[in-house]
Formats: C-alpha cells, sequence, structure tokens
C-alpha cells in the first residue's frame, strides 16, 4: 500500500480498553475505598480522631462514591468496535470528527517487542486529553507517511505517557 497515493487509511479499534481483573483486584479496591470514605469521614488531626468535625470531607465521600459506581457500571459493559479513518480532512473515530487544525501533532510509537503499536494525537488544547488509537493490524510506518502530509510529528515523544502506563498497571 502506498501511502502517498492512499485517500484513506481505515482500521478497527475496540472503544476502549477492558482489562482483565481478577477478584483480589476488587478486594484491593474495595479495601481502599472503604479507607478513603472511613478517613473522609473521621478526619485524623495528629494523633486523636475527630468524629464528623471539621475535618470530615462529604464531597470527598460523594466523589469516591460516584467514581466507584461509575467504574463498576462501567467495566459490565463490553466495548464496542469502531473504525478509525484517517483521510484528507481529518480524523474520524466512529461517530466522533476531528480536523487537523485541533491537532498540535502526532507520533506512532511501534516498539514490537514491547507490544506497543500506538497512533498519539496531541490537541493544542491544553484541556482536551491526547487521543491514543492502537493500531493493531495497521502498517506503522503507513500511518506515519500518510500522516506527516497533513500534521507536525512529535520526535521528542519516544515512551508511551505517564498516564497510559499507570492506567494499565493499574488496571483501570
Amino acid at each position: 500500500m502506498n501511502p502517498q497515493k492512499t485517500q484513506y487509511l481505515a482500521w478497527p479499534v475496540r472503544e476502549f480498553n477492558k482489562p482483565e481483573r481478577s477478584r483480589n483486584w476488587y478486594i484491593i479496591t474495595g479495601v481502599i475505598v472503604f479507607l478513603l470514605i472511613f478517613s473522609s469521614f473521621f478526619g485524623f488531626s495528629g494523633w486523636r480522631l475527630v468524629f464528623l468535625g471539621s475535618n470530615s470531607n462529604f464531597l470527598f465521600v460523594l466523589i469516591i462514591i460516584m467514581s466507584s459506581v461509575i467504574m463498576f457500571i462501567n467495566h459490565q459493559r463490553e466495548p464496542l468496535i469502531v473504525e478509525v479513518k484517517l483521510g484528507p480532512e481529518g480524523v474520524r473515530i466512529g461517530k466522533n470528527f476531528y480536523d487537523y487544525d485541533v491537532f498540535k501533532n502526532f507520533v506512532v510509537l511501534y516498539r514490537p517487542k514491547e507490544g506497543i503499536k500506538n497512533l498519539y494525537l496531541e490537541f493544542k488544547s491544553f484541556w482536551r486529553p491526547r487521543l491514543s488509537i492502537p493500531l493493531r493490524r495497521m502498517d506503522a510506518f503507513t500511518v506515519r507517511s500518510f500522516l506527516i502530509r497533513y500534521l507536525e510529528e512529535d520526535f521528542e515523544r519516544t515512551e508511551t505517557p505517564l498516564s497510559e502506563q499507570l492506567t494499565k498497571l493499574l488496571k483501570l
């Protein structure tokens, strides 16, 4: 496939990564959630325990509970298969379309021995998280050669982002 003559590149990816979680993961997570809630209700002030005093934080408890419920519900559903499509106008991921003007740069990380084969698209906006797209069976060189026509390549990024490493490590 010649990327210079190709109008579009397309491949299927999962909507999100669903990690395999053991029973121990759920037990450890439950203990951590319980400890966070306990410490929010019973704030520690030096060595003495303050019950529902000025150190209790109901908003934090609410955030912890809501986050736990959302993670549990999200883990119950299976990820959909969506199509990634790179074209002359921009990037389409499922129903979402991004014009190339919204991206600052891109990088294709390919390390077969480590199982890394991803496309990263960095937004110009500080508030938008980078897009991480697995290349799966797509040729990394073909994707790079295609995108270089539309976006600047980030030569400084040589490692998987820390946020992605932590997400994988913690199975989130």
